[in-house]
């Protein structure tokens, strides 16, 4: 309920905040010259970006599952599972949240995640690859560095940030797809082709930068999420995930969708780094021990 009213307030926020920055740089009477309804774009823009934000994290436990094939361990049927619910059950208690769903998918990778709109209605999920490759000593440190997440709220953060880019992002390329259609190929009335084309290659263009922003914020997470693993299931057991994680890691195959959520994600360089949703293992290490 308190994660519905914060999303609510947010879109409120944000049309008020787009509203006074029109006004304050005089472009509401520009704009309505050139035939914009700047009020009802920000009411489309806020709708349809924070909408979709809202409605993708509503569905993110559903569709998760379903996306990785992961079976919920609803009785456990051996002590692997029993030991990997009783693991997430201690530390969820210990972090104050409610029981999440706890699931266990196959692939031999080296993953885990946690996902959901509610911290007290969360799912994580292991790897069959990770309990093979693991100790239980590095294993419960990564269920504990997804229960951090789940406690810290970080899949709501990043639908909310995701949100507001997608309202920014939305509202911006059609102003500019609108201005450029009047002022550079010249219509007078409706809407030309222009707008159309400007407006795409505006949202693709804002996108990419919006998204730069997300993954830097991805980032940081990692690493508030490694610190709440040190706090529930010791520092060493931490560094000695990662330091596993080291050893294993490769491709993921966890979907796009959910790569931001796993214990890590793909590696690069460069101008590449912008765009990883996990800082370098390395990096993670290093906070630790500092």
């Amino acid at each position: 309920m308190k994660r519905t009213f914060l999303f609510v307030m947010t879109n409120i926020a944000i049309l008020v905040v787009l509203s006074i920055a029109v006004r304050v740089l005089g472009l509401d009477r520009y704009l309505t010259e050139q035939g914009i309804n700047y009020g009802s774009l920000l009411v489309f823009a806020a709708v349809f970006g924070m909408g979709g934000a809202f409605i993708s994290l509503a569905l993110s436990k559903w569709s998760a599952k379903r996306m990785v094939g992961a079976k919920v361990i609803a009785q456990p049927a051996n002590a692997t599972e029993q030991w990997v619910w009783d693991t997430v059950s201690r530390q969820a208690k210990a972090a104050g949240i409610g029981m999440p769903e706890v699931a266990i998918y196959d692939a031999p990778e080296v993953n885990a995640f946690a996902t959901g709109m509610n911290k007290n209605n969360a799912l994580v999920a292991v790897s069959t690859g990770l309990l093979r490759a693991m100790d239980r000593d590095e294993a419960e440190a990564v269920l504990a560095h997804e229960v951090s997440h789940v406690a810290n709220g970080d899949m709501v953060t990043l639908a909310l940030i995701q949100g507001v880019l997608n309202t920014f992002v939305i509202f911006l390329s059609r102003i500019i797809g609108h201005l450029i259609d009047r002022v550079v190929f010249k219509t007078e009335r409706g809407y030309g082709p222009g707008f159309m084309v400007v407006s795409i290659l505006s949202q693709i263009v804002l996108g990419v930068l919006a998204s730069i922003i997300v993954m830097w914020f991805s980032r940081r997470r990692e690493f508030r999420a490694d610190a709440g693993s040190a706090q529930l299931a010791g520092r060493e057991k931490m560094v000695a995930a990662l330091r596993r994680l080291q050893q294993q890691q490769g491709a993921s195959t966890l979907p796009e969708k959910i790569t931001a959520f796993g214990i890590s994600g793909p590696i690069g360089g460069g101008l590449k780094r912008l765009f990883m949703t996990h800082p370098p293992l390395e990096e993670r290490i290093a906070a630790l021990n500092g």
